[in-house]
């Protein structure tokens, strides 16, 4: 009861928070933010809960973007209806991909994923409504339902701040079901889970397909803000940089992977122009000390050092 209380609480002070960031931070650079942390729940649905590792997420990321900055700049939907159709197609790839690859296993299943999201890549250098290495440019905010204007920037935080709490509770609420606890014991056991009788694959295709969803989603979200797409969304580092996030936050956390993307977002934008370019550097100097000493990851290990504190004061 006391821990669900102080979870609670959590919840309600960064809440408060997310709903007064814009008066003290840049808006657009808290809608990134909030973007790359769904992204990054997302795919630690997958590698923290089914613990499968995949190096393709960007190609959902980057799908959903083009798909709804076309939709919305060139067949004039609203961006509602953007996101939407950007999200439905990421879960459609979704859903392809992971009838290729939910078979495999450990390093193969990786590799397979990166290899189709590379083949995605190479698909949107191409094809002429992505715009090629120019990206889609000049995305049309437009309004919401009509009357909320989203060219202001504050309006459209409050959006995007609903979108990514939606997804994170999406996170939360699968893991916290009995679906969810399949996926724990497939993690931990799964010649035992099958043995139990459970259709395996058929529940890692789901927990696939719905990471590629939220994945979908935070990549739409992400065309909207910035208002342009581009190869960088579909390229192999976005991949690299959603598997750093999460372990870098805490991987089978929920809050995890919001505190990595917000660590590596805020490093890749607050370092001064001098240090710019080495960002890549300190970034892997901050993942190799945090996979040597902080194994857990940022939450994992306050949550450990919470426990430890209030399991000593009941004693």
């Amino acid at each position: 009861m006391k821990h669900r209380i102080v979870g609670y609480v959590v919840v309600a002070v960064l809440l408060a928070a997310g709903v007064l960031a814009p008066f003290a931070m840049y808006p657009v650079f808290l809608m990134v933010a909030l973007c790359f942390a769904l992204f990054a729940s997302a795919f630690n649905l997958l590698l923290g809960q089914v613990g499968l590792l995949s190096f393709g997420h960007a190609a959902f990321f980057a799908t959903a973007s083009y798909v709804a900055g076309y939709l919305m700049k060139e067949k004039g939907l609203t961006p509602g209806l953007g996101i939407l159709a950007g999200t439905l197609a990421a879960t459609v790839l979704g859903l392809i991909i992971a009838n290729l690859v939910i078979r495999r296993q450990g390093i193969y299943f990786s590799m397979i994923t990166l290899a189709l999201a590379q083949l995605m890549y190479f698909l949107y250098l191409q094809a002429p409504f992505t715009g090629g290495e120019d990206g889609l440019q000049a995305i049309p905010r437009g309004r919401l339902w009509w009357f909320i204007n989203l060219e202001n920037d504050r309006t459209l935080y409050y959006v995007v701040l609903a979108i990514a709490t939606f997804g994170v509770w999406m996170v939360w609420r699968t893991i916290h079901s009995p679906f969810g606890q399949v996926l724990k014991a497939i993690r931990e056991n799964e010649a035992r889970a099958i043995s139990l009788g459970y259709d395996v694959n058929r529940y890692k295709m789901l927990a696939f397909v719905i990471s590629a969803a939220l994945a979908g989603l935070a990549g739409a979200t992400k065309a909207l803000v910035l208002t342009f797409a581009t190869l960088t969304d579909a390229d192999w580092h976005t991949s690299g940089d959603v598997v750093l996030m999460s372990l870098l936050g805490g991987m089978g956390t929920v809050w995890g992977p919001v505190v990595g993307a917000f660590s590596i977002v805020t490093l890749e934008n607050e370092l001064p122009d001098r240090i710019a370019p080495f960002v890549t550097v300190i970034i892997g100097g901050i993942f190799i000390v945090c996979v040597l000493i902080f194994r857990r990851g940022i939450v994992g290990e306050v949550a450990g050092l919470y426990r430890r504190v209030v399991g000593n004061r009941e004693r």
